[in-house]
Formats: C-alpha cells, structure tokens, sequence
C-alpha cells in the first residue's frame, strides 16, 4: 500500500473514531452501552406542570398541528408496556406507634399500613382491545366470583359492535384475585378457563375488596395510557347496572374526544359519613374536610379517552383513597375538571324508593343511559323488554 493510500485510510479511520467518541460524550453513554438497543424507556412518565401547578398533557396528543407556533420539547412518555412484574410491598411501620393510628378499625388500619403500595403485575392482559380504531371502551369492574354478572353483561349491553367509520365498542373486565386464599387456586383456573372463551379480562395480583376498588381504578388508567392511545371515549361501570348502548352512542354522537368530558351522576357537596355502622364511614383523620369536590357515582359513566390519559398523571399526584368514585373527583379537581351530571345516569335506581314501581318499568330504562342496580336475571329480563315489542305512551327526553 503506498504512502498516500496509508495517510488516507488513517484519516478515515480517525475520523470514525472521534464522531463515535463525540456521540458518546453528547448521550452521556459508555462506549458498550453506545453499541448496544437504546434502553428502555424510564418507569414513571416524567409531570408536566403548567405555571398555576395543574397537571397537563406532556403528549398534546389532542393538540392540532396547525396551533403549534413551534416545536416544543416533548416530556417522555411512560412504559410501553406493563413494567411492573413483582409483589414487593412492605408494610410502612412508621404509623404503627402513633396514637391516632392505634384508635382506628383494622380495615383502616391495613389500608393505610399499605397505601403507599401503588402498582402490581399483571396476570391477564388484553392490550390488543385497543388496536385499530376503537371508538367506545366498555370497562366493567367484576370479581373473580361474579361469573354470571360478566356472562349477563356479554349478551346484553357488554356485546362488542362495529359501527362503521365511527369505529369499534370493545369490552373488557377489570378483577383483582379472590379475597379468600382457600378459594384462590380453584377460582383462578375458572378464571382463567373463561379467558381463553372470550379474552376480555384484565387481571392483577392484589385482592378484590371493597378499599382496593381505588387500586383497580389507578391500574386501569395506568393501563389505557400504556396501551390505548387511540381510544376516543371510554364507559366505565359497575357489574350490576343495566346500560342502553344506543343512547350512550346517541349522546357521543355531537361529543369531541379532545373535550374534557366525564359525565354521570354527580354528587355535589356530598359530606364524608361518620357514622361507623355505614359503609363508606371515613375516620376524620383520613378526611378532615366537611365535603368531597363533586365526583361522579362509580356505578357507571363516561369519560373521553384524552382526559384518561391527563387522568392517570393526576393520580399519581394523590395518596390512595379508600373510596373509589370520591378518589376519582379528587383526582379531576387535580386538573380542575368539573364532572358533569346528566338525567340519563341513575347510579341509585330511576327512584331512590327501592320499592317503587318505576324501578320495574322497562319504558323509563329505555329512555336512560345506565341505571343501578340490577341482578343477572333481572338484567337479562330488562333487556329483552326494553328490546321487544315494547309500546310505551311517551319517550322521555333524557339525552
């Protein structure tokens, strides 16, 4: 090799070499991490605050391009998949000397020991619900026992439809593991029986009770961010409500999936109770407040698919609540939303009066959007009146 040929392919050669030392130095990497996959994208999305402190959408995913004067840095956006794979929570001992802490029930007492537990594995995972075009995500909370609820809502209201340009309704169910340990093995193969059936069931490894319903409600959005980018509104509801997809569509019809839309039966005002005999008693120590902000009745409603994802950051600001539905208002007070009630939700019966005769009538279900509460027989009987030759002397105008 002559002379000039050696002096070139030196040059080249060092000339690679700097710009591969130059890259590694502006990443910050080492060079065997420079040859290497780019790693992996970090655990906790990174919140973007706007300058009053309220959570925004570090993705602008509604953000029409034309708006934009100029490119903005963009906050990293959260695990493409589920990342976390163990159970490890330990219980926060720092609370179990104090006196106020000692006065409280058992229940309270495990809940707050454990509050800080946020995320669990997956055991059941759907994410191809959301690909292509969906347009409505229908999202029921069960338990892993509840099997004639799921098989009551998959022939009824719960049945998944294409709707042309608009775009699909899927179907999923939201479970934790069963409460009892000696039914837990026999339940989850069932479970797991009924999954391979029908794949529509998320799954993850915490206990179904009444103060985790608020872990199943942060799993789920944490969900839908990673996996439903697309989804332009979503139907969450309970497993014992009757629900007319017709007029939830109806109502959709003129909606935007940019608006910040959740919509149901609002409560305004409503005080924590404490009396200890009630159900959703609240020790004063863990809500000292005299009122909620306005939340909506868990037994169902309606949220647009961008708020969801605005949503799930806005939990992640707040410690865990025992009561779900006031979790969620907690959590759109965040982004200063305010829930909006509508006639069509009756999250406790048309009439309070459970032994009024109107809860019976099938004219008034067709004229709602979700009516609480109905038991497996009662809704299949419901559905089959409200779909039959029903005559009824007028329609209610609800939507």
């Amino acid at each position: 090799m002559s002379l000039w040929k050696k002096t070139v392919y030196k040059s080249v050669c060092l000339s690679l070499a700097l710009l591969v030392a130059v890259t590694v130095f502006q990443r910050n990497l080492t060079p065997h991490q420079f040859l290497q996959e780019p790693p992996p994208p970090t655990q906790e999305p990174q919140k973007a605050q706007n300058p009053s402190g309220h959570l925004v959408n570090p993705n602008s995913f509604w953000k029409n391009p034309k708006d934009v004067a100029a490119p903005t840095p963009m906050a990293p956006r959260g695990p493409q998949t589920w990342d976390v794979s163990t159970t490890n929570c330990s219980a926060n001992l720092n609370l179990t000397h104090q006196p106020w802490f000692q006065g409280l029930e058992p229940h309270f007492r495990q809940f707050l020991t454990y509050r800080h537990c946020r995320y669990f594995p997956m055991l059941l995972n759907h994410p191809e619900k959301c690909r292509g075009t969906v347009y409505l995500l229908v999202v029921v909370k069960s338990v892993i026992t509840q099997h004639d609820r799921r098989e009551a809502i998959r022939q009824t209201w719960g049945l998944e439809q294409e709707l042309g340009s608009r775009g699909a309704v899927r179907t999923l169910f939201l479970l934790g593991t069963a409460s009892k340990q000696e039914e837990r093995a026999h339940y989850q193969q069932l479970l797991a029986y009924e999954d391979r059936l029908y794949g529509d069931i998320l799954q993850w490894d915490f206990l179904d009770s009444f103060f985790n319903l608020t872990l199943k409600e942060i799993h789920f959005l944490k969900w839908f961010d990673i996996y439903c980018p697309h989804v332009q509104f979503i139907f969450k509801g309970d497993d014992d409500v009757f629900v007319n997809p017709t007029n939830l569509l109806e109502f959709l019809a003129d909606r935007q999936p940019q608006e910040d839309l959740f919509v149901g039966d609002v409560l305004q005002h409503a005080r924590p109770i404490r009396k200890k005999d009630n159900k959703y008693y609240i020790p004063g120590v863990l809500y000292s407040k005299p009122s909620y902000p306005p939340y909506a009745g868990g037994g169902g409603f309606l949220m647009a698919g961008g708020l969801a994802r605005r949503l799930h950051r806005a939990c992640d600001t707040l410690e865990l609540y025992p009561i779900d539905d006031v979790f969620l208002g907690m959590c759109l007070e965040v982004l200063s939303v305010q829930p909006t009630a509508h006639e069509g939700f009756k999250t406790f019966g048309i009439s309070r009066n459970r032994n009024s005769r109107m809860n019976k009538e099938p004219c008034f279900f067709r004229s709602m959007l979700v009516v609480h509460k109905l038991l497996p027989a009662e809704l299949l009987a419901m559905w089959g009146l409200v779909h039959g030759n029903l005559t009824c002397a007028r329609k209610l105008q609800v939507l």
